[in-house]
């Protein structure tokens, strides 16, 4: 846009640009995302905004270019958030896909593992063993008082019927 010259009666858009044309942003990469370079009146992501701010000119209070230029203060600062935000998302890129496929994760666990736990495969096997213990242990108490608990109760109506069958010997014998 900062390349077209807009008549006056465009207000909005209208900042009296003048010549040289800005080079446009260089696309880093072709369709299939391999690298490209800049072609001819193209600037490269990592200079832009150097370059770019040779074509900014002097405003007035009004916002109209008083000097040589085609981009106002305004403008280029906005370009200039523009290319850093590009530059960051183009280097940081790779961290974010790492992110999304948790490949960042599993190869940070994998360092931490490789690294600082050594023994962390014969402890837990050892950790399992004791909790298998604990289970089965646990299991046969159950089994156990489970075995008790029902003798017991056999045994205390076996005792109750006895009682029962004495006092009534007892009753008959009167």
């Amino acid at each position: 846009m900062s390349n077209i010259n807009f008549s006056p009666n465009f207000k909005p858009l209208y900042i009296n640009q003048s010549d040289p044309l800005v080079p446009i942003l260089s696309n880093p990469f072709h369709a299939d995302l391999t690298d490209r370079a800049c072609s001819l009146g193209e600037v490269d992501l990592n200079n832009a905004t150097q370059v770019w701010s040779n074509y900014v000119c002097q405003v007035s209070a009004a916002g109209i270019c008083e000097t040589t230029g085609r981009l106002t203060p305004t403008i280029y600062n906005q370009m200039e958030v523009v290319i850093n935000v590009s530059y960051g998302l183009i280097n940081y890129a790779p961290f974010l896909i790492q992110l999304e496929d948790c490949s960042f994760a599993r190869q940070t666990f994998s360092e931490i593992h490789r690294e600082h736990c050594p023994g962390l495969r014969k402890y837990s096997m050892e950790i399992y063993v004791a909790v298998v213990i604990v289970s089965t242990v646990v299991i046969l108490s159950l089994i156990f008082w489970l075995i008790y608990d029902r003798e017991r109760r056999h045994w205390v109506g076996r005792k109750q019927e006895q009682e029962n069958h004495h006092e009534f010997e007892q009753r008959a014998a009167h």
